[in-house]
């Protein structure tokens, strides 16, 4: 463990990206073995490799049927992909917070507040065992709901509840997308006691651990002090602030869209009756967030939900999170940013806080080169696939937001463009987190400026 954090400050790119990179390669293997699949053929390396790759990268899409191509050894082997991929990201992305704050001098938010600069040994531990605690005990009591509601309403043995129970609170939890019905949640539209605790979990997954955990935080300390056992002026960090109230504005848009533009569409909701419409429109107006569950049919929704949806999974989710996408933060801040520039204001202010120059230049450069990913793996898949444009536009964004919803046209393209998509959602699942804290962790002041000069803009 020492030598991994030693390791960890000093190179934690090559860090995350080999680690990545070992369980993709471990993946592909264990499920091109014959005992991965339920036929008689093997899985092919296009296969295999997809398909390790979409779970350690906790994507969900697809270019076999995960329930009925996959035997049991095969759906463990997933299983573990995508628990690696889910607190692998949770972990290293805190423990970068962790190590920018440290090198930056601000004072610890995640774990601890500690008078070292060095990311230490003891913070590397608390860190995990933490993300890995309440993760455990977020799919542990999901599970507890939909292996009860499999065992009651479906399944024809217990064993046989647990087995889907358990496996779709882990892919849920850890946005991971993967589902054992070849129709994904569409079976379970009108069955709250499914969907909502799959929303819950998925929910809980994108918004991060620095935020769960502040949360927690938050609610003991509220108890401690209504015992009167503790009092404190503590106040919630910015993050927290911004990443809760942006998933709770998005997440509205994304469900009056979906329930306004679907409501009558006779391809998805139309011939549902009003609570299966109402839980249907929130189920999938959430799930671009960061799942790649679905409740209707995604390839038969309107152009205008479809354009909605590819919006809200480029945004995708909270920092540290299970989620993909730009992140809400770094959308939130750019709004902040425009906002103060319509305003004429020279410095950009954000709840009570003065936002660093720094910052606005980390999430700008973030967004961009995102737009330059998805626009540049439309443009090659185009070329490639005979597909309509919008349609190979969202296989994109989601592949490349580790969202995993599809226009169903994933497994028809040719095994080239199936290979861009693994490029894609493996850039896409480490790019920005590796972005991010290296611009943050190579800031260093200039020596000098030169004159100032202002181009005309617009």
């Amino acid at each position: 463990m020492a030598r991994f954090a030693g390791a960890f400050v000093k190179y934690p790119a090559r860090v995350i990206v080999a680690g990545y990179l070992a369980v993709i390669l471990l993946g592909t293997a264990l499920l091109s073995l014959p005992a991965a699949t339920a036929g008689q053929e093997r899985a092919t390396v296009v296969e295999a490799l997809f398909t390790a790759t979409s779970a350690a990268c906790i994507t969900g899409l697809v270019v076999v049927d995960t329930g009925t191509f996959w035997a049991p050894f095969g759906h463990w082997v997933i299983v573990g992909l995508f628990q690696i991929g889910g607190l692998g990201i949770m972990t290293v992305a805190s423990l970068l917070g962790l190590l920018v704050a440290r090198r930056m001098g601000m004072r610890m938010q995640l774990i601890a507040h500690t008078e070292q600069k060095n990311l230490r040994l003891g913070e590397i531990g608390r860190v995990v065992t933490g993300v890995v605690k309440m993760s455990l005990l977020i799919e542990a009591i999901t599970a507890v709901f939909l292996v009860t509601r499999y065992y009651v309403a479906y399944a024809d043995s217990f064993g046989e509840a647990a087995y889907w129970g358990v496996f779709h609170a882990i892919s849920a939890f850890n946005s991971a997308g993967f589902a054992l019905q070849s129709d994904s949640m569409m079976s379970y539209v009108g069955d709250p006691l499914i969907l909502i605790p799959v929303i819950v979990a998925f929910t809980l997954g994108a918004i991060g651990f620095p935020v769960i955990f502040e949360v927690t935080r938050h609610v003991r300390q509220q108890v401690r002090e209504a015992r009167g056992e503790e009092k404190s002026a503590r106040h919630w960090t910015v993050h927290t602030k911004i990443t809760i109230l942006a998933h709770g504005v998005l997440g509205v848009v994304g469900m009056t869209s979906v329930i306004m533009f679907e409501w009558a569409n006779p391809s998805t909701m139309g011939p549902l009756s009003t609570m299966e419409k109402l839980l249907a429109g929130a189920f999938q107006g959430l799930a671009p967030r960061s799942i790649g569950f679905n409740t209707i049919e995604t390839g038969d929704m309107n152009a205008a939900t479809v354009l909605i949806t590819d919006v809200l999974m480029f945004i995708g989710g909270g920092s540290a999170s299970t989620a993909g996408g730009i992140k809400v933060t770094t959308f939130a801040l750019l709004g902040f940013v425009i906002l103060a520039e319509l305003r004429g204001q020279p410095t950009v202010h954000v709840m009570g806080r003065k936002l660093a120059d720094t910052v606005q230049r980390q999430a700008l450069t973030v967004a961009l080169l995102s737009i330059a990913a998805v626009m540049g793996g439309t443009i090659i898949i185009s070329s490639m696939a005979n597909h309509e444009l919008d349609r190979v536009l969202f296989e994109v964004i989601s592949a490349f937001c580790t969202v995993g919803l599809s226009m169903g046209i994933t497994d028809e393209l040719p095994p080239l463009a199936q290979l861009v998509l693994v490029v894609l959602m493996f850039a896409g699942r480490i790019g920005p987190i590796i972005l991010a804290s290296a611009l943050a962790l190579q800031e260093r002041p200039r020596r000098y400026e030169l004159p100032e000069e202002r181009p005309i803009v617009g």
